[in-house]
């Protein structure tokens, strides 16, 4: 599994072949496309269908609304800034992963009661980044992250190189992929 996992803002659903094909010749077949525009069902199901070897999930869902309509897009994971019980319990009834924000104890005990042990720490670079996590991971040895915000190519070797990182999120990796194809 790529542990890259870029965050894409479709603006426009014309730009989802464009920005995926760039990931795709990237080396990353991961997209987590946001509910922050209009066209976010469209393009996640636009991009299931031109891409169905790539993991293609939700991101920024913040209600139980918008991951139906996720889901019933085809999304194959759900992300959230939050923890949201009722998108969690959507999730585990279609057996599709959840990543909820989480950065206090409580929030990780919140997800941990939902039986979900790989959290997004998010904004990642405002709640203390690595070290934050490590102090977490202290008292939540089961608990897998996903730092968000403020992860890129100059600090992402320092964070794969810990082991509860299960991955890490970032628009950086759209905007790479992207120069790189027009060069």
């Amino acid at each position: 599994m790529d542990k890259r996992i870029p965050v894409v803002v479709i603006k426009e659903l014309g730009e989802t072949e464009k920005i995926l094909s760039a990931l795709q010749a990237y080396g990353i077949n991961c997209a987590e496309i946001t509910f922050r525009t209009a066209c976010a069902k469209e393009a996640i199901a636009l991009a299931v269908k031109l891409f169905p070897d790539m993991n293609v999930g939700a991101g920024t869902v913040i209600n139980k609304t918008q991951c139906e309509e996720a889901l019933k897009a085809g999304a194959k994971f759900i992300v959230s800034p939050g923890l949201s019980v009722e998108v969690a319990q959507l999730c585990k009834q279609n057996n599709v992963p959840y990543y909820p924000g989480c950065v206090t104890p409580t929030e990780i005990m919140q997800a941990l009661d939902l039986g979900i042990e790989i959290v997004k720490f998010f904004p990642s670079h405002i709640y203390g980044g690595l070290k934050a996590m490590k102090a977490l991971a202290g008292p939540f040895p089961q608990i897998k992250f996903i730092p968000t915000g403020g992860v890129d190519s100059s600090n992402i070797d320092e964070y794969l190189a810990w082991d509860k990182i299960y991955a890490v999120g970032g628009s950086s990796f759209v905007k790479e992929a992207l120069e790189k194809m027009e060069k």
